[in-house]
């Protein structure tokens, strides 16, 4: 198969070769006709030597054939194993299906894991049947099974965008980490924006027989088991890279501004035709409520490809405005990882990291029921206690760049499904529907950036270490006491906003 073109997540590439174009085209213009002709041959010579060393060359973007495995250092990888155009692309079985660690020591996972306990534990007791998994057929977009080691998919609906693609993506990179650990799997998943297995549907002796369905989110009010979404794999219709390499952009950003050299405004930027966003232009004012807000033209950036909308070039206010749209948004990592102060307001949805996040720790919280008067109120309480409002800026920061990097994130989907996995009362097997997929079916004819992305993250040798160590459950007094704390900050900021005296919190 032909090598598709390298190109980035980001427009610099495009850039480059654009300017390059030009130079050509002047240079061209300069000289006679016997001379554009001699030239011709030369780039026609030099274009096919490297046309052909590009084809041959053994590269992580696959190849025309590509070797089975390459020595790096003191490990092996894996590339991928692209076939001509006119072949069927197969799995390859080279991988190895059992990894021995060099050390079986490991951390302590961070502490939203716990969170898995809580997700699952409606099954705990009885466990989860085949019956159960297929009953949340008709409102998953996929079903994925893991069968001795390897993927099979059996779709069902089509997803927004690539959310699916790098669902997959992502799970495919996961067993590649930690090949021959995980068990056999049989799951639904769902890829809209809002979760769906209600719990006012399964009540009494009716919960231990609920569906499970894997989710980007969940609430108080569902049962949905929340996963990593889609974006940690990167968001290529909207040119957002991989979470690994937009970490880099944003610390690279921390670094050059500090804190007290950004504008001492709230900013947020996005779509305000989801939710309630719309109320947010309501106070876009820097003289009146501290707060600029902008509205994403999504038509416009569509045709431009996202080309104006760098996250990193966002980090540029002391204060950052986190709101819902229809459901949970992906934008709260980037938000978060920014070195400003959190202003997120009041959720209905969470992540999977983001029930431990603590107010006045990680974050401000702002009252949506006096939207404006809430943001202006934590702008000025911040600007009047600016090294109070930095230690919470860099708090909501490290928790986003250490405790979110992705080795966590890849180990917190391990010892989910790993949990999962026990629950299952049957032994999995592939229905007639499903398809395998690999690394090679998934990415040997992707495009683009879509190319690019799955290229960035794909996992090339197995782990050398263990995943961390999963912490005990939560005991049911400690995670009332913890919740309990989390409503009391929230209380009493919302008192000290409507006194509208910015000394009295602490």
């Amino acid at each position: 198969m032909p090598r598709t073109p390298h190109i980035s997540c980001s427009p610099e590439s495009e850039a480059r070769n654009g300017s390059l174009r030009k130079k050509i085209g002047w240079l061209l213009t300069k000289i006679s006709p016997t001379s554009s002709v001699f030239l011709f041959y030369i780039f026609l010579s030099v274009g096919c030597f490297f046309v052909f060393r590009r084809i041959n060359a053994p590269t992580d973007g696959g190849t025309l054939m590509s070797p089975s495995s390459v020595k790096v250092a003191n490990r092996t990888e894996f590339p991928l194993g692209c076939v001509s155009h006119n072949m069927t692309q197969t799995c390859p079985t080279n991988y190895p299906i059992m990894h021995e660690v060099e050390s079986s020591v490991s951390q302590i996972c961070p502490d939203y894991f716990r969170w898995i306990y809580e997700d699952l534990q409606p099954w705990k007791t009885n466990g989860i049947t085949r019956e159960m998994v297929e009953a949340a057929k008709n409102l998953a977009f996929f079903r994925l099974l893991v069968v001795d080691g390897r993927a099979y998919v059996e779709k069902y609906k089509n997803a927004y965008q690539t959310r699916d693609v790098f669902t997959i993506w992502g799970i495919l990179q996961l067993l590649r980490l930690y090949p021959g650990k995980l068990p056999d799997l049989d799951l639904m998943f769902e890829c809209d924006d809002k979760p769906v297995i209600k719990k006012n549907e399964y009540v009494g002796p009716k919960l231990t027989a609920a569906p499970p369905m894997f989710h980007y989110c969940g609430d108080d009010s569902s049962l949905d088991i929340v996963f990593p979404d889609w974006s940690f794999w990167g968001w290529p219709e909207i040119n957002i890279k991989p979470w690994e390499l937009q970490m880099r952009d944003l610390e690279e950003t921390n670094r050059k501004m500090n804190w007290t050299e950004r504008a001492p405004y709230a900013y947020w930027k996005g779509n305000l035709h989801m939710g309630r966003r719309k109320y947010l232009l309501n106070c876009n004012s820097t003289k009146k409520w501290n707060a600029q807000i902008y509205a994403q033209r999504w038509a416009v950036e569509t045709r431009r490809g996202f080309r104006m909308s760098s996250l990193a070039e966002q980090c540029t206010h002391r204060y950052k405005i986190y709101m819902e749209g229809r459901a949970w948004s992906v934008s709260e990592k980037y938000i978060q990882a920014c070195d400003s102060m959190l202003l997120p307001v009041k959720a209905q949805y969470y992540e999977f990291f983001t029930r431990s996040l603590v107010p006045m720790k990680h974050y401000w919280p702002i009252n949506p029921n006096n939207l404006c008067s809430s943001i202006k109120f934590a702008v000025d309480w911040g600007n009047a206690n600016p090294q109070k409002a930095q230690e919470i800026a860099k708090e909501g920061s490290k928790f986003m760049m250490e405790e979110l990097k992705m080795k966590n994130v890849y180990d917190y989907m391990f010892h989910l499904l790993s949990e999962y996995g026990k629950l299952l009362k049957y032994k999995p097997t592939v229905p007639p529907g499903a398809v395998e997929v690999c690394l090679e079916t998934m990415a040997c004819t992707a495009q683009g950036r879509e190319r690019q992305c799955k290229i960035d993250t794909m996992v090339k040798s197995p782990s050398e270490t263990s995943p961390c160590s999963l912490p005990p459950p939560y005991v049911e007094r400690d995670l009332k006491v913890f919740t309990d704390m989390k409503r009391n900050i929230e209380r009493h900021v919302e008192q000290v906003e409507a006194k509208g005296n910015i000394l009295e919190v602490s």
